[in-house]
């Protein structure tokens, strides 16, 4: 860079804000045209084995959620709405728009630019980009699971369009508030949010809007991502720049960590600090409280993990028991399948005891090895913790329904064998140790290498298990054979969790009886 081109772009913030930009794009570790032609290459090879025949699958059959009014297009929309929008905005608390390289950042906060020039503009663009991306996504989902987009002449199609494009625009601007704003402001446009979907769904249905409900829920997304668009822009003069490098740092070893196939490395960033609490983990003479009180007050010392598990345990419940109560309903293999998917993923906000049985397992014991009660001391909380809200939940949901199509005992069965399923992928994911060299090494087929496809598997393996499972499940002729599949499968997971840390079932279970 000459003197005159620093000259030249020093009366315009925004053309120096270009020529930093400019100039850190045309570093050295940019990505090749080779990487990008692998990257391209893969992506085709995805889309036409695995993403083609699920489409063909179910373009060829009934839509899943099937939209005949204007009505119902409105109430689905505010709900889709809503929770597109506080996905955004936890998003944004963790990974949001204003995130940058930790070197260039550096840069930015070593001059005399305000944080509006050069922080705004690279907002600006990353929220088109997401807005575009969230349109894509919407339509794609309408396109798949209901029947909105089926006739080109029906008068519903511009309206779902209009709403895709209004979500599209609300829930960029959601994700950089969650960003900008405080704790509590969050909250309260999280609260505002919900009452705002509530009314508009209501008077969507009734006869004050006619056909028009979609229109008004355009309406209304626009309006509000106008006013928040303005007031997040007007906040980013306020951003703490010190927290913005600390999560840009946070960020780029993340991504580090992505990158070179250690996801689980990744997300552990990203889990809270326990605080708090201390004391409670032992009585007044100094000894240990039991392991359901230890668990408890573990769970409690992280309460953002610990209020996600007490919303997600009891609504895996009860999407469980509706999926298992009515096999026949339209929409019983979806709610069951995502009810097993809500208690998998609650399953692992209720405490640390997970990540404590692994440390057990594969680091040196600390005072000898006294392993009996190793399942009891550090299983005893999770297994409780999920079980009782599921079974309450699914209780509840079952007296409701009654009299059952199938009866009470076909009901508990595929209940009780999909929380333990759920349970064993758990398990399975919370054992990962750091990727294993063998699965970089190439599949050759004659579609080309696809050993991308086992570090994906190897990522996301406890869901996997979940989803494959409850499927397979679903298409079992009888409960008892379902239930029983469902323990097989969480055994597997068992063994194959203990073979990560180090220790096959034997040897295992002889160490188990070291007293």
């Amino acid at each position: 860079m000459t003197t005159d081109s620093i000259n030249a772009v020093e009366a315009d913030p925004r053309d120096r804000v270009h020529a930093v930009r400019h100039r850190y794009a045309h570093r050295g570790d940019r990505a090749t045209v080779q990487d990008w032609a692998y990257t391209v290459y893969l992506g085709v090879i995805l889309s036409a084995v695995y993403v083609a025949p699920v489409v063909y699958l179910v373009r060829t059959t009934a839509a899943l959620v099937p939209l005949p009014s204007a009505e119902a297009v409105t109430s689905v929309a505010c709900l889709v709405a809503a929770t597109v929008v506080w996905g955004a905005q936890l998003t944004g608390r963790f990974w949001g728009p204003l995130v940058l390289k930790p070197f260039l950042l550096h840069v930015f906060m070593s001059t005399d630019l305000s944080p509006t020039h050069y922080l705004a503009a690279i907002a600006r663009r990353r929220l088109a980009y997401a807005g575009l991306g969230t349109v894509l996504v919407v339509c794609t989902a309408a396109f798949l699971a209901t029947d909105l987009l089926d006739d080109p002449g029906s008068p519903l199609l511009p309206q779902s369009l209009a709403v895709a494009v209004g979500i599209g625009a609300a829930a960029p601007v959601a994700w950089l508030w969650g960003q900008v704003r405080t704790v509590r402001e969050n909250v309260l446009f999280a609260a505002a949010v919900a009452v705002a979907a509530a009314g508009v769904a209501l008077l969507g249905r009734s006869a004050l809007v006619g056909g028009g409900g979609p229109w008004l829920v355009t309406g209304v997304l626009v309006v509000a991502a106008f006013l928040l668009g303005r007031s997040a822009f007007r906040a980013v003069r306020t951003v703490d720049l010190t927290r913005l490098a600390r999560e840009s740092a946070r960020a780029a070893e993340a991504q580090t960590f992505a990158w070179t196939g250690t996801l689980h490395h990744a997300l552990d960033l990203y889990r809270p600090q326990p605080s708090g609490l201390t004391s409670a983990l032992t009585r007044p003479d100094g000894r240990l409280r039991g392991h359901l009180a230890q668990g408890a007050v573990r769970a409690v010392r992280t309460r953002g993990r610990a209020l996600a598990a007490a919303v997600f345990l009891p609504t895996g419940g009860v999407l469980l028991a509706l999926g298992v109560a009515e096999p026949d309903a339209r929409l019983a293999t979806l709610s069951w399948t995502t009810g097993a998917v809500g208690v998998y993923l609650g399953s692992g906000w209720v405490g640390e005891s997970w990540r404590g049985l692994r440390d057990e397992l594969t680091l040196a014991p600390l005072l000898g090895e006294w392993w009996g009660g190793v399942l009891a001391r550090t299983l005893a909380w999770p297994v409780v913790a999920v079980v009782v809200p599921v079974g309450l939940a699914g209780a509840v949901t079952v007296l409701t329904r009654w009299p059952l199509q199938d009866g009470p005992v076909d009901a508990v069965l595929l209940t009780t064998g999909s929380v333990v399923l759920a349970l064993g992928a758990r398990f399975l994911r919370e054992m990962k140790m750091n990727l294993p060299v063998e699965l970089l090494l190439p599949i050759i087929t004659p579609l080309g290498d696809l050993s991308a496809l086992r570090v994906f598997v190897w990522q996301f393996d406890g869901l996997v298990v979940v989803l494959l499972g409850v499927l397979v499940m679903n298409g079992m002729p009888s409960a008892s054979g379902a239930a029983l599949l469902a323990l097989v499968a969480a055994a597997c997971c068992v063994r194959s969790g203990l073979r990560r840390t180090g220790w096959p079932l034997r040897p295992f279970a002889t160490r188990l009886g070291r007293v």
